[in-house]
Parts: structure tokens; sequence; C-alpha cells
């Protein structure tokens, strides 16, 4: 049994289910997603469910189907039979990447989630670069990121490390912790409250799974040893799940990122980039492309160290990646559209074919 509050239940999601209390659905929240068949905690306990036909025929993609941490309607059979999904509530947040490959699709990685912790470990793992990638990634999920430098005990420059990831994320908390030692875990107690959701994303060999089940308080994630070389570990954990505390706190693990591909994110390019923006905002020209025109404030910045070469390098490689993505979007929503089309016309053939 669970309290739907204490699964993160609010106000918002209660006046968007109301359609389906009037079916006499249920609402639940996706906790483990298993090849087509979901684990759902509810008011009733834990359920297991398929998505009903309708769904999957209305859904365009695979960000329309039900993610780990999203609210969904629930119906049941008649004399407790089969339990279906019939619909996927809004999402108040997600934190979505582009699916691998070539394939311009997005993959929702977590759904509903209030903050993001980013982990990074204090050995070879630790890059500044793919940690901008991460906040910029965050900061359009419409969640709030924290970072979180782990292995803290494995490091002699702590402080140099918290400096530099400062300097990449403005205004966003930074801890340094140990979950071998236990240096610095208090600090991360003020954001592990009651019906908060809390997402944990990095790099394989990050620390997340070992972090994870010390906030527990006990060994419920696998976890394994990392390469020396280059500190990358094998993908203990195999996929996404949400974790419900004994203190009410809610935690989602995922699967390590070899590679995060970013998907829709240039909204968010600002927020992650306000150093570079605000430089930028400062040169002669409202649309200066930051080459060889007149009174460039960027590259005066460069120029006298204000601004970090390396840092604007991964800003001008970020918001082109966008650009091609946001090219590619407008490719497939043409598609999408298409084959929306195509399965109208399939489904008033039948129906049509069935009458004669």
């Amino acid at each position: 049994m669970y309290d739907l509050s204490g699964l993160g239940w609010r106000d918002i999601f209660e006046s968007a289910f109301q359609q389906y209390r009037d079916l006499g659905h249920f609402p639940a929240r996706v906790a483990v997603e298993h090849r087509g068949s979901y684990k759902l905690y509810c008011e009733q306990g834990e359920v297991s469910a398929r998505i009903r036909g309708k769904l999957r025929f209305q859904s365009e993609g695979a960000s329309d189907f039900p993610a780990v941490g999203d609210w969904v309607s629930v119906s049941c059979g008649e004399s407790g039979g089969s339990v279906q999904i019939e619909a996927v509530l809004p999402r108040q947040s997600k934190f979505s990447r582009k699916i691998a490959g070539a394939t311009t699709e997005e993959q929702v990685v977590a759904a509903n989630v209030d903050t993001v912790f980013i982990l990074q470990g204090l050995d070879h793992d630790y890059n500044l670069r793919r940690l901008e990638r991460y906040l910029l990634s965050a900061f359009e999920s419409n969640a709030a990121p924290v970072v979180i430098l782990s292995k803290a005990d494995l490091c002699e420059d702590v402080d140099e490390k918290i400096i530099g990831a400062q300097s990449v994320a403005p205004g966003t908390p930074v801890h340094a912790i140990s979950s071998v030692s236990g240096q610095g875990l208090d600090a991360l107690e003020q954001y592990v409250v009651r019906g908060v959701t809390v997402a944990f994303l990095g790099s394989s060999g990050a620390g997340k799974s070992t972090l994870i089940n010390r906030i527990v308080g006990e060994e419920i994630q696998k976890t394994g040893a990392v390469r020396d070389h280059d500190s990358r570990g094998r993908h203990t954990t195999r996929h996404r799940e949400l974790i419900v505390l004994e203190s009410g706190g809610l935690l989602i693990d995922t699967p390590g990122m070899r590679e995060l591909q970013l998907w829709d994110a240039g909204g968010s390019l600002s927020n992650a980039f306000s150093d570079v923006e605000s430089i930028a905002a400062t040169c002669y020209f409202s649309n200066c492309r930051h080459q060889n025109e007149p009174g460039c404030a960027v590259r005066e910045a460069l120029t006298d160290g204000t601004l970090d070469a390396e840092r604007y390098e991964s800003y001008v490689k970020l918001e082109r990646e966008l650009e091609y993505l946001d090219s590619r979007m407008d490719e497939r929503l043409n598609l999408k559209r298409k084959n929306r089309e195509k399965k109208i016309h399939r489904a008033y053939r039948m129906i049509k074919n069935r009458r004669t």
C-alpha cells in the first residue's frame, strides 16, 4: 500500500486525472518497465500492467509511451481482470536524450523529476565538457540540477575540482562526496525528502549505484569495479527504476550513459552558458558572429582570459549540434504527419471493408 502524496502526487496531477477518475480508473506511478510490461506503484500496492491497444495506436513515437516516473491512468477488468494503462498524464518535467544511432527520436529517461543528481567521479571520469552536456539537458528537463562529485576519497585536489565544476555550473549546487568514507553525504539530505523525486545521471562507473545504496542504507543496487586506465565501469544498472525510501524520498536510478546525445535543448543553452551569453550580449552588433566583427566582446574576453577558450568552443559545438538536431526534427515531424495520415486511412479502410 502506498500513499499517493508520498509517491509525488500533487494537485496538478489530480486536476489532469479527474476525467479518468470519472471513468472508474485509478492513478499509478511507473516504477519499472520490462519490455512492454510495467510495474506500477499505487494505493493498492504494486501492480503489473500493459498498455491498452488504443494508447499504443495513438502513440506517434517512443516518447508517448510511459516512462519511469510517469503518472498514468489505469483500468482494471471486471472481477480483478487484467490491469491496463489507459493514458499518460501530462509530465511536469522529463529528462530526455536522442536515442543512440542515426535515428532522430526522443528517449524519455525519467519523468516528473524534481531534482537531477549529475554524478562525476573525481578520478578519470571527471570531465567538464561532459558535465556541460548534462547540465544543458537538466535545465531543459525542468528539474533542478545538482552536481555531485563522487569518489572524493580518491582525489588529492578536491577543492580545485569543485572550483572547476562551479565554473561551468554557475548558480548550481556542487557537492564533493565519498560513498566509502561518508564524506559530504549529510549535505545531500536536504534534497531527499518525502514526495520529492531525485534522478541519478552520469557515466558508467561514476558511483550512482553505490551512492543510492548509501542513501537507502542497504545493498539494493549492484555495483562493479571500474577500469584503472579510464575509471569506466560496466552497466551494473540495467534498467531505470523508481525506488521508494522509508523516509518518503523517491530515487530514480538510470543506466550509465557512455554518450549523452542532446534532445531539443536549444531553449536552455542560455541557462547552461549564462556567462558566455552575458558577454555576447555586450557585443557592438546584436547579430555578432564573434569572428571578425569590430567591437566583439567575446573575442576580447577570449583574448584577456575573462572567457575560457575551451568553454567557448564547447558552447559553439553544442549550439551547432542543436541546430543540426532541429533540422532533423523538422524532417521527422513531416514524416510523423505522413505516418499518422496513413494510420487514419488504414483504419478507415478496415472499417469500410467490415461494413461491406
